[in-house]
């Protein structure tokens, strides 16, 4: 499934069951797309992307 798919509710009732099956199947949903989101690829975990060295103005000469 993509970002562009929709939920289209046709017709009809749900019964108890069909509503909790539903729900679950929406919110496994949330949370996979939260996780997915979530996931930050850093080179090296012991300092942040942005850091300056006090000495980098040493090396850029």
């Amino acid at each position: 499934m993509t970002a562009a798919t929709t939920l289209t509710v046709v017709r009809g009732s749900l019964t108890d069951e069909e509503l909790a099956a539903l729900t679950a199947v929406l919110l496994a949903r949330a949370a996979a797309a939260r996780a997915t989101a979530a996931v930050v690829v850093r080179l090296h975990s012991w300092r942040p992307a942005d850091y300056t060295s006090p000495v980098s103005w040493r090396r850029a000469a």
